[in-house]
Parts: structure tokens; C-alpha cells; sequence
């Protein structure tokens, strides 16, 4: 019922707002202002669920400290993306044909805070933690992973590979991002970060979502099994070993600071300190 009670509405949040988000994207302004609002909006919530089901204060989304987590986390995030964009570069798999749209940009910033933090607030906030007290770290990673990757199914031009590819680079990722921190503000820091270098910066497709308008004017091209093709980057080699080297590095930083929570059959897990 905990999950219920949670994931419900957070979930109404994220689909209203997303919705109302998606209706105005022909304006940049409206969509900046709007996915910022449903950002904030569906944080409150989320704090207001937790409060309420677990009695407890949201300490994954406290604001102390926050500021600093989430430029840190989106900083990763954009390097990530660029590291992937510059090596797509070097073999021909991306070329920049000028300037593109700053309000095209600006738009962009809007719409991906409201996916990133509704994404994060459903996958990580709510199943991955909740899977973890029961499952352990490991198995709450692949399940969740799983379900973030299958999700992306729904996408315009998605096909399987690219669900999987997310479910690799993004899905487990981001959940060991929260793994070694204990608070959402890393992950969603590192989507937003991801997502707006993606769409902001390249104007490269995100998820199977077709083309945008961000600050340079980029053009993929060659073969889908290197570009990722309609799905985009996010579905190249580069991205899932960029995404699979991070979702290492901290996991490694969760098994030094003890918050990897094992698996004990018959029992709910526990963080082990």
C-alpha cells in the first residue's frame, strides 16, 4: 500500500504536467515556465506522500545541501553526454552545421527538469527504494533498470535496443547514483544534466523522441549501430559504456561508504552501516 499511496500521485503529477508541457512546446517560454513548475510541484508532492505513508521527513529530498548535489550531479550528466557526442564526432557520427535556437534552448531546460525529476521521483524515489528494503541493492537496480528501460518503449521511434540501452546506461546509473548518495538530487542532477546536453546543447534526439532545436544545430549520421539511428544517441555503444563505466564508479563509491543493502532471503533487507 506504501508503494500505492506514493507512486499514485507523484504518477498524476508527472503525466498532467507532462501533458500540459507537451501542449505548449511551440512556445519556448510557456514550456521553460511550465516544466519548471511541474518540477516543483511534483517534489512537493513526493515530500508531502512520504510524510504522510511513512511518517518520516524526506530526507532523499532534503533542500539542505541540495543546490550543490544537483549541479554537481548535472555537471556529470552533461560531461557524460558530451563525452559521447565528441567520440560520436571523431568517427564521423556527428557533425555541428552552425548555431541553432537559444529559445529553443531555454524551452528544452523546462521540459527536461519536469521529465527528470518526475523520472527520478517515480523510478528511483519510489520502486527503487521501496524494492530495495525488500530485495537488496542488486536486485532493485536490474528490476527497476528494467522497468525505466521498458517504459521507454512507448516513445515514437523507440525499438528494443534502445529500451535496453536505456535500461543499461540510464536505468542502473541512475540508481547507483542514488545508491552512493541517498538522495535524489545526484540522479535527477544527472538526467537533467544528460538530457539537456542531448536536446539543449547538440539538438540530437532524445529516447526515440525525434529531432530538437538547442543551442547548436548538429546533424547524426552513418550507421544506426554506431548513431543509435531514430532513437538517438543514448542508443550508440558510446552511451552504454559511457553509462556502464559511471553506474561502476558508483557502485564502487556505495560499497566504500556501506549503503549497499544486501539480499537476505526470507526478510526485508537493511541498509548496512
Amino acid at each position: 500500500m506504501r508503494l500505492f499511496k506514493q507512486l499514485v500521485p507523484v504518477a498524476v503529477v508527472a503525466f498532467a504536467g507532462g501533458a500540459v508541457v507537451g501542449a505548449v512546446q511551440g512556445s519556448p517560454l510557456l514550456t521553460l515556465l511550465l516544466g519548471l513548475g511541474t518540477a516543483v510541484l511534483a517534489l512537493f508532492v513526493y515530500a508531502r506522500v512520504v510524510r504522510w505513508s511513512e511518517k518520516r521527513a524526506p530526507a532523499e529530498v532534503a533542500t539542505r545541501g541540495a543546490s550543490r548535489a544537483l549541479v554537481r550531479g548535472a555537471l556529470l550528466g552533461a560531461a557524460l553526454f558530451t563525452a559521447v557526442i565528441v567520440n560520436l564526432a571523431l568517427v564521423g557520427g556527428y557533425r555541428i552545421d552552425g548555431l541553432g535556437s537559444p529559445a529553443g534552448a531555454a524551452g528544452m531546460f523546462g521540459f527536461m527538469a519536469a521529465a527528470a525529476v518526475t523520472e527520478e521521483l517515480l523510478f528511483r524515489g519510489i520502486l527503487f527504494r521501496i524494492a530495495e528494503e525488500r530485495m537488496g541493492t542488486w536486485l532493485a537496480l536490474v528490476l527497476t533498470g528494467l522497468l525505466f528501460g521498458l517504459s521507454h518503449l512507448f516513445n515514437p521511434h523507440a525499438d528494443l535496443w534502445g529500451a535496453v540501452a536505456v535500461a543499461i546506461e540510464a536505468g542502473g546509473m541512475l540508481a547507483a547514483a542514488y545508491a552512493a548518495t541517498r538522495t535524489l538530487w545526484v540522479p535527477i542532477g544527472v538526467h537533467f544534466g544528460w538530457n539537456f546536453a542531448a536536446a539543449g546543447i547538440f539538438s540530437a534526439e532524445v529516447s526515440g523522441n525525434g529531432a530538437t532545436q538547442g543551442l547548436l544545430h548538429g546533424v547524426t549520421s552513418g550507421p544506426a549501430l554506431l548513431t543509435g539511428g531514430a532513437f538517438g544517441p543514448e542508443a550508440s555503444p558510446y552511451a552504454v559504456v559511457a553509462g556502464l563505466l559511471l553506474m561502476a564508479g558508483f557502485m564502487w563509491l556505495a560499497r566504500r561508504r556501506g549503503t549497499v543493502v544486501p539480499f537476505r532471503r526470507g526478510t526485508s533487507a537493511t541498509l548496512t552501516r
